[in-house]
């Protein structure tokens, strides 16, 4: 990969980890409301699986699903506005962190729903399938989502019908407060996709170039009608489930082994950019110091940006489809 791409992959997961950085500091201080799940520690993912898709591809993505946006092309000022709640946010505020969508960008929307993402996912294959748009669509979920009966029904249709889905597993050890261990009785969730004859795989989260690999070439089969994939990627989140989460559930120890400088993602490939590509700390201090401007001008964006209007509560509540004429 050339020096340029590597380096548009850093700076990707440089945007994520600054904008939920951001997002932890405005809720802290009551600028933003409701629940907010930050995907700090996780940004390898979505960044390597997104940087091998067009606008045109699709996505569904999670409760903690900032970085999925991101990665995919998301408009930070958009989407800090919908953390705000004003209306010029994504979903005219009304959405908020768990329900940003942008379907211009094959952004089927982030969903408050464990699990809910997996038949949206497939609807969009099938879709891509029946009209032979050469589209694929990631589905992202985390460890806890595989035990849940949406994911079963998933696979097994996307497999029988060999749809151009990618199943992405984000399994950062818990779901809330319960380590995998005690919520699913198998080590690898990879391994519940072999009972739908699926190729799986289980890797290192962590590592961007891996998690890119093997996204490249699930991506390459999905176009080839050889159907779907199921990549399980082995990560951590630094922060509570959610913001105010005490998390007195994770060991001490656990949480600061997984933030060395030998498991992060980011600083481990800024070491693999300093040693293989000769990129100097000038070059990173410039991305970063190029995201932080951009951040501030989105915080600007959104504080100035109204809140809309009481209103507009009974509005959007439903879609008015046209067919022949007809609204329904």
């Amino acid at each position: 990969m050339e020096k340029e791409k590597l380096l548009e992959l850093y700076g990707t997961m440089q945007k994520i980890r600054k904008f939920e950085q951001h997002a932890a500091k405005s809720f802290a201080a009551g600028i933003i409301r409701g629940d907010l799940h930050t995907y700090i520690g996780e940004e390898a993912i979505a960044t390597g699986v997104c940087a091998n898709l067009s606008d045109d591809d699709y996505i569904t993505s999670t409760h903690r699903g900032h970085g999925h946006l991101i990665a995919k092309g998301a408009d930070l000022k958009l989407m800090l506005a919908e953390l705000y709640g004003r209306k010029t946010g994504y979903c005219k505020g009304k959405g908020g962190s768990m329900h940003i969508a942008d379907t211009s960008r094959g952004i089927l929307g982030s969903n408050g729903i464990v699990g809910g993402g997996f038949n949206l996912a497939c609807g969009a294959a099938f879709t891509a399938k029946a009209k032979k748009t050469n589209k694929v669509c990631i589905c992202f979920f985390g460890d806890g989502a595989t035990a849940e009966g949406s994911s079963h029904e998933a696979m097994n249709i996307a497999s029988l019908w060999k749809l151009p889905v990618v199943f992405v597993n984000e399994n950062n050890q818990y779901g809330i407060s319960c380590h995998i261990s005690k919520g699913i009785p198998i080590k690898d969730t990879a391994t519940r996709a072999l009972a739908y004859d699926m190729p799986a795989v289980t890797i290192d989260g962590n590592d961007v170039l891996a998690v890119y690999e093997e996204a490249r070439k699930a991506i390459e089969r999905a176009r080839k009608g050889e159907g779907p994939t199921f990549i399980e990627c082995k990560t951590y989140r630094w922060r509570g489930h959610f913001e105010g989460d005490p998390d007195n559930y994770r060991p001490k120890e656990e949480i600061k082994m997984w933030k060395s400088k030998d498991r992060e993602p980011i600083a481990r490939f800024e070491k693999y950019l300093m040693v293989n590509c000769g990129v100097t700390e000038e070059e990173f201090t410039a991305i970063k110091a190029s995201i932080d401007a951009e951040i501030v001008k989105a915080n600007e964006f959104a504080l100035n940006s109204p809140h809309p209007d009481k209103m507009s509560a009974f509005t959007d509540v439903y879609t008015d489809i046209v067919e022949e004429g007809r609204p329904w």
